[in-house]
């Protein structure tokens, strides 16, 4: 599987951006797919997560309510819709893809495939 970032840029704060990724291959409604981003000198972290099949969504506690999740089986792609951007969400944004996991799906090592990565900038 391949996963091939777009979106992302720079935003005022309290605006809005959306991410895709498109994944390659035959079989993406099989993979669960996840949104982490990594801040500078700070860890990558979890942000959002769809499941395979059903696409029961999770999301980390600070995106709650202003980011969302979405995917589309038919076009083997996976969003995540921004908005009520604050400077604290700038970071590069990365997509992430396992098959058929859900259980843990927040944390880093349980991906086998990455996207490269997209900058997102929010000023204040």
């Amino acid at each position: 599987v391949q996963l091939v970032q777009s979106g992302g840029g720079l935003v005022q704060a309290g605006g809005s951006l959306r991410l895709s990724c498109a994944a390659s291959g035959r079989t993406f409604s099989s993979y669960t797919m996840g949104w982490f981003r990594q801040a500078p000198g700070k860890e990558r972290e979890f942000v959002a997560a769809i499941s395979w099949s059903v696409g029961i969504t999770y999301y980390t506690d600070s995106v709650k309510g202003r980011f969302t999740i979405s995917r589309d089986n038919a076009k083997n792609a996976v969003y995540l819709q921004m908005n009520s951007l604050k400077p604290e969400d700038t970071a590069v944004y990365y997509c992430a893809a396992v098959y058929r996991r859900w259980v843990g799906v927040s944390g880093n090592d349980r991906y086998d495939y990455w996207g490269q990565g997209t900058q997102v900038t929010v000023s204040s």
